[in-house]
């Protein structure tokens, strides 16, 4: 069994890379820090490809893609991607262009590309990487919010052609709340939470992927969370959000 990890450098790929390969999976994985890549490589236990890639940039990841098709991928975790703290109309526009290359435009790539190769097969599985974030509307993260929307609702759509089409290929979409690694500081905030040990959720995401689960959620708080957002106007769930945000930004 092989698979492909994006943004498998650090966090929660990083932690999946570990998983999969203690259970024997062969991976192929991708990040744009080089010597990152080399050390993962070294401390795996299976057999590990890597390829240095910019999923910013459209022609990196078709790069990513004709490389794969050398090899029989069975899983695709599409698990690259950052957020962007700040007002809408203050944000660096072409870093958010940046962040929407890779969280929107570099997965529907993948995902369309993997999943026709895996429809052939009629065998596979794709594990989307999205978030809670996915099923709110986020003043102050704003774009990363819309983004996550985006692989949420993507990722469902397609699960449900899959199973209309009877066919055997499986997609999943992780969703958790607050995670434990370097997203905080490169979106520039602080969690006003306790955040998950992204060890916990790389396990609970591929566990429930392997096992065919469309929605992914860990932690029952999250899901509660979600659950409870569903029952309240838009107006009061973004009010919401937008405090809890500005909490972020004055933890800093």
């Amino acid at each position: 069994m092989k698979a492909l990890i994006t943004g498998a450098t650090s966090g929660i790929g990083k932690c999946m890379a570990e998983y999969l390969s203690s259970l024997g999976w062969e991976l192929i994985v991708t990040g744009r820090n080089e010597k990152a890549l080399s050390e993962l490589k070294e401390k795996l236990p299976t057999n590990v490809l890597t390829i240095s890639a910019d999923l910013s940039d459209k022609n990196e990841v078709f790069k990513v893609y004709n490389f794969c098709r050398k090899h029989d991928i069975d899983l695709l975790v599409n698990n690259a991607g950052f957020g962007i703290f700040g007002e809408f109309d203050v944000t660096d526009l072409n870093d958010e262009i940046n962040m929407i290359n890779v969280n929107i435009v570099a997965l529907h790539i993948l995902t369309k590309l993997f999943l026709r190769d895996f429809k052939k097969k009629n065998r596979g599985t794709i594990l989307n990487v999205a978030s809670s974030a996915g099923f709110l509307t986020g003043p102050l993260l704003s774009s990363y919010y819309a983004s996550k929307n985006y692989v949420v609702r993507l990722s469902l759509a397609i699960a449900r052609e899959l199973k209309n089409s009877k066919s055997k290929v499986k997609i999943s979409v992780l969703c958790p709340g607050p995670v434990d690694t370097q997203f905080n500081k490169r979106a520039g905030v602080v969690f006003s939470l306790k955040p998950a040990s992204p060890v916990f959720v790389a396990r609970y995401g591929i566990d429930n992927a392997l096992k065919g689960k469309t929605i992914i959620i860990p932690t029952f708080l999250v899901k509660a969370g979600v659950e409870f957002s569903k029952l309240l106007p838009e107006e009061m769930i973004s009010a919401v959000t937008y405090h809890i945000q500005k909490k972020k930004l004055d933890n800093k």
